[in-house]
């Protein structure tokens, strides 16, 4: 009992991928069917590399799922860790951002080769992230500066009320 949640954190991670790996499957195979076999008199060259760009974009972050979701065993080959939580934000979050973003690619470029800018989605939010990092990092002086003359008088009378000592008045009966 005492793996309990390792072994629920196992279970729920290979659902997870599971289900990851059927909507990889079935649009693969839908794009297959409809462009390959229904629209084949307009296939060309061009839809064989968005063929091989878009495999490539579901087998890359599939991979790194598959060993974030990896459980951990002991030298005896007892479960020591269930693999990480599949349901947190973060990298995690950005990985699976990055195949479902590619199905919809995947799909609608059946319909339209117009889709295919909508994987622009993915660089322009990475630029945004980083432009927020550097922005932490290349910030102007120390926060203090910025605090006018009235702000900081209120804050100096603050810590002063603060750091007198406080009594509590009782009544005698």
């Amino acid at each position: 009992m005492a793996n309990q949640g390792a072994k629920k954190r196992k279970e729920e991670n290979s659902r997870h991928m599971k289900k990851i790996l059927r909507l990889i499957i079935a649009c693969n195979v839908m794009y297959v069917f409809v462009r390959m076999l229904l629209f084949h008199s307009t296939f060309t060259w061009k839809h064989w590399i968005g063929l091989v760009l878009t495999s490539l974009a579901y087998t890359i972050p599939y991979q790194q799922l598959a060993a974030m979701a990896n459980p951990t065993y002991d030298d005896d080959g007892e479960l020591l860790d269930g693999g990480f939580d599949m349901s947190t934000g973060g990298v995690c979050g950005y990985l699976h951002d990055v195949i479902y973003i590619t199905c919809f690619v995947q799909l609608m470029s059946i319909m339209s080769g117009k889709f295919w800018y909508t994987y622009l989605v993915i660089p322009a939010f990475g630029a945004y992230k980083f432009s927020g990092l550097l922005k932490g990092f290349l910030s102007q002086g120390p926060e203090g500066d910025s605090e006018d003359e009235k702000t900081r008088k209120k804050r100096e009378k603050m810590e002063k009320k603060a750091s007198r000592a406080k009594f509590v008045k009782t009544r005698n009966r």
